[in-house]
């Protein structure tokens, strides 16, 4: 007489907590697909049948541990900048705001600010690179230089007012080396203000609590944001000013990194 079949387990991967992440927020329609199987099979989810005919899922308490599991495991493997960065991306969407974070824009700078730098943060051209997303025609000018610059944190008003959207550079710090290495390159600088209304830095705190800098380290045309007890405190407003449109490469860029940050998708994105 042969013995009864014992049902396996499956391993969840992530490819099944981004699922289960899925169902838990949404109405649970089902896709019935082998992913969907395992996740039933391994008690993650569970079958509710309607009394009008349909089927749905549901995430169990299982499901539900694995979620906060998962969740606790991403966020302590975030390195202090990454989280830095992401709570301030996340202060700006709760703010009313689109923020992306790891952007490659185009800005233009004086060329004399880019041929002393040591290792700029961006390749200087002095034309628009073929496949750039800049309109035909699109030159820096008479002594300028179009540059690569990669913000920690980009955002802009939510507005069909285009002469309102104020985009806002944001640059993470949570070293003092990084930080003076950073403001030894005023190519930089002048690459974020020429893309945005105002730039800030941010400044964390070193092991043992104490901040890395303070607001006289950073030059009068950046505002300051210092991380006091987990909360960011304004040291020192942006100056801001006034950016009628976004050019069409930033609209580019934005078109081609894919939907902004949203406030309940923190943490959760190496599901």
């Amino acid at each position: 007489m042969s013995e009864p079949l014992v049902p396996l387990v499956p391993v969840l991967t992530r490819h099944h907590h981004r699922r289960l992440r899925e169902v838990y927020r949404s109405a649970g329609w089902p896709c019935q697909d082998m992913l969907e199987v395992e996740l039933l099979a391994a008690g993650q989810i569970e079958r509710m049948r309607w009394p009008e005919g349909h089927e749905t899922l549901r995430v169990t308490d299982a499901g539900i541990a694995t979620l906060a599991r998962v969740f606790a495991t991403n966020k302590a493997a975030r390195s202090p900048h990454e989280a830095l960065v992401e709570q301030v991306a996340l202060a700006m969407e709760r703010a009313g705001r689109l923020a992306w974070r790891g952007l490659s824009l185009r800005a233009r700078v004086p060329i004399s600010l880019t041929e002393d730098a040591e290792v700029p943060p961006c390749h200087a051209v002095s034309e628009p690179l073929p496949g750039s997303g800049w309109a035909d025609g699109a030159v820096a000018g008479p002594g300028h230089a179009w540059v690569m610059a990669c913000p920690d944190v980009f955002s802009i008003r939510r507005s069909t007012v285009e002469a309102y959207l104020e985009p806002v550079v944001h640059e993470i710090k949570v070293s003092r080396a990084d930080l003076l290495g950073d403001l030894r390159k005023p190519a930089k600088r002048a690459a974020y203000l020429d893309m945005a209304s105002a730039c800030w830095y941010v400044l964390g705190q070193d092991a043992r609590g104490r901040p890395i800098g303070t607001a006289d380290d950073v030059p009068p045309e950046c505002g300051v944001l210092l991380v006091q007890e987990g909360r960011l405190v304004v040291a020192r407003e942006a100056p801001r000013r006034a950016l009628e449109r976004l050019p069409l490469q930033v609209w580019m860029a934005l078109a081609q990194a894919g939907a902004p940050l949203r406030a309940d998708n923190s943490g959760q994105a190496a599901f």
